[in-house]
């Protein structure tokens, strides 16, 4: 049994929608699922079938998404971001066909240098306000060791992971990640794009690659359990950590940098270094990142031509997806932040592209692998390697990192 539409799910909405007072706005919100229309993968009925069935049979794991709402006046969520109050897509991820989601909660870009950056307080308030809204009710539940991940699937229920993307609100204090593995993180990311204690961001002009204190925190990690995630990190940081770490080391949303030349997109010595940890590398669709010159406008396929890529140079068994997409508008979302954040285009500067108003096939988590799991049976991959890219992998890995 897999938790696809009405396993478990009875209509739950957060129990914030229930709270409101005078320090909590309103906000409107687009729907959760069918907000654009649906991508058509020209599949047989026999791979139709086929494909249901593997999303369904299969432990299906996105390495990042943000499985929440978003303001319909995209504008507004940086507002709503500060209520630390981000409603859970409930209905939407009922029909997703995923067993479990790296959730980072917003704090990637919530953390970086700019108007207001979170700090260590307003990282603990979201952590506790979403296992709060999350502890009522029972659909979705917190993963925190493998077997919960997969008892998730067992019983049709979705675990989130959660996660930060950046690791800068500990500052200098390393007992600070035993505090976040306590409250249930289990995956950090070292920069998010700007610098912090621990290594250079890859929006850095100068790499400095991973600190003294960065070495540090690689090890506490390893000590702990929890992942660790180079997306973000400049080139000589994730090289770093890939030498340091004593535990595979994940890239859980990007792109090859051979396939589209920007400095969000990985180089392949970056790709071969990871997979030597036995870490996973997670193929991204943020829009107007993961493109390719043969398909210069963002889809479906832009994705998997990275995709194709990383198992050629990494060997299928090191590749999943981090699709890194939302209930809302992610087009405006980068606008809304390039301006806030000053950090330019979501891909940042590289070949000109043809722009999109999202990302076609994989505009939300309900749909993304509903479409790659059938973008693959299209294009003649086994049972057993479309199970390990869907999941399978990042399961092997995590069997590895996590401890306990």
């Amino acid at each position: 049994m897999h938790n696809t539409a009405g396993s478990r799910y009875t209509g739950y909405r957060s129990y914030t929608y229930l709270r409101p007072d005078e320090d909590f706005p309103s906000f409107e919100f687009d729907p959760e699922y069918d907000r654009v229309p649906a991508y058509e993968l020209g599949l047989s009925g026999e791979e139709a079938e086929r494909a249901r069935r593997l999303l369904d049979d299969s432990v299906v794991i996105s390495l990042h998404d943000h499985p929440v709402l978003f303001p319909r006046q995209i504008e507004q969520t940086p507002d709503y971001n500060r209520t630390a109050r981000q409603h859970t897509a409930f209905a939407g991820l009922a029909r997703s066909g995923m067993t479990a989601v790296f959730d980072n909660l917003m704090d990637g870009t919530a953390c970086v240098t700019g108007n207001s950056p979170w700090k260590w307080h307003d990282v603990i308030a979201d952590l506790g306000m979403r296992q709060a809204d999350i502890a009522h009710q029972d659909f979705v539940v917190i993963a925190r060791t493998v077997q919960d991940i997969l008892d998730a699937h067992e019983t049709g229920r979705l675990a989130l992971v959660l996660g930060l993307e950046a690791a800068t609100p500990i500052e200098n204090e390393l007992d600070r990640l035993d505090i976040l593995y306590g409250l249930g993180v289990r995956q950090i990311g070292i920069a998010y794009s700007d610098a912090n204690g621990l290594g250079s961001g890859l929006r850095e002009p100068r790499d400095g690659g991973l600190t003294v204190f960065g070495r540090k925190a690689v090890e506490r990690m390893n000590r702990l359990g929890m992942a660790i995630d180079v997306s973000h990190s400049s080139d000589r940081t994730g090289l770093d950590v890939c030498e340091v770490s004593e535990k595979p080391v994940l890239i859980t949303h990007a792109g090859a940098r051979a396939v589209w030349d920007t400095s969000r997109m990985k180089p392949d010595e970056l790709l071969r270094a990871v997979a030597d940890t036995g870490g996973v590398f997670g193929i991204s669709a943020a829009p107007h990142t993961t493109l390719s010159a043969d398909h210069p406008a963002h889809s479906l396929e832009s994705v998997m031509d990275h995709f194709v890529h990383c198992v050629e140079v990494m060997g299928i068994e090191h590749v999943a997806f981090g699709p890194d997409t939302l209930y809302g508008d992610h087009v405006g979302l980068h606008r809304v932040f390039s301006k806030l954040l000053g950090l330019g285009t979501g891909g940042m500067a590289g070949p000109a592209f043809e722009p999109v108003p999202y990302v076609a096939g994989l505009e939300s988590p309900t749909e993304n692998f509903t479409n790659i799991v059938g973008w693959l049976v299209k294009h003649g991959y086994s049972d057993d390697d479309i199970r390990a890219v869907v999941g399978g992998n990042i399961i092997r890995a995590l069997r590895e990192i996590w401890v306990g």
